[in-house]
């Protein structure tokens, strides 16, 4: 049985101390160990960003991608290997700038994948631009009057594009985090998780007090039925967007995988592909 520390590797991160991401990352590895898989098990696919280190800091297969692009890269990571599990991580620029495309079409595809993203409503590694993440008004170093523009509401986006499993986590609560990931790992189909991982450095409003003031814990709401589309998207938009917890899952909706005709469940990588002569020139054949 592994633990959390067979998921750790030598190479100490150089994100900024304080940073929420190191919460992510533990919270991953956490996660990991929690429900039993073994670092062989387990591929992690990153984006570009500061987050997009944390795939070089988890003992598994990884796979820093570029910018936008972790996405399609981990579903082909899954259909290729079914026994995989599969994580994709990146921050809110990766995920819902040069990304969005690739984070609707990937929610609405439902392969079994589960997606962190590491929002600090902010670019950080290029030193505190305006994300599309960033609340109105905002004042960084690309709109020093402040954005004039509505942020994107990544749960209301995730749920209306048909998500099965959308949930919030905050980095200053390391426990509930944990459990999220476990949860959308868990879940057959695709988990998206949004993560407050607030940026010390170049965002100096949304900070982990900010947050702390703000948000609502969704598990400690007993009236709260998680399995509700509308009341979910509802208690979303009446804490606007300030809430963590698990805020919708439909564990009926049945993954990509399973609803492809004649996948196989023994994986692509461990197939025979070869092909016979006579196969072969039947197939040129069509070509004709």
């Amino acid at each position: 049985m592994s633990t959390f520390k067979d998921f750790r590797i030598d190479i100490k991160p150089n994100w900024c101390p304080g940073c929420g991401d190191y919460s992510v990352l533990t919270a991953i590895q956490k996660a990991a160990a929690n429900i039993g898989l073994e670092p062989e098990n387990m591929a992690v696919v990153s984006g570009i960003g500061c987050s997009g280190r944390i795939s070089g800091y988890i003992k598994s297969y990884g796979f820093h991608s570029i910018h936008g692009r972790a996405l399609p890269i981990a579903q082909g990571v899954k259909m290729a290997n079914r026994d995989l599990t599969v994580l994709a991580a990146g921050g809110d620029g990766d995920g819902f700038a040069i990304g969005t495309n690739h984070t609707i079409h990937a929610i609405r595809r439902n392969i079994d994948i589960t997606y962190v993203v590491m929002d600090n409503h902010i670019y950080g590694l290029t030193k505190g631009q305006t994300s599309p993440l960033s609340s109105f008004g905002a004042k960084t170093k690309s709109t020093p009057l402040g954005s004039i523009e509505q942020p994107i509401r990544p749960l209301e986006l995730a749920i209306s594009a048909g998500a099965g499993f959308v949930a919030q986590g905050f980095a200053g609560n390391l426990a509930q985090l944990t459990k999220i990931i476990e949860e959308g790992i868990k879940h057959k189909g695709f988990s998206f998780i949004n993560v407050f991982s607030p940026c010390i450095a170049f965002n100096k409003f949304n900070t982990y007090d900010w947050f702390k003031e703000r948000i609502v814990n969704l598990d400690e709401d007993q009236n709260f039925d998680n399995s509700n589309r509308v009341l979910a998207v509802q208690k979303v938009m009446e804490h606007d967007s300030l809430v963590t917890g698990i805020v919708y899952r439909d564990p009926e909706r049945e993954s990509y995988e399973n609803l492809v005709p004649n996948f196989k469940q023994e994986p692509l990588v461990k197939q025979n592909m070869s092909i016979s002569r006579e196969d072969f020139t039947d197939l040129l054949r069509e070509f004709e």
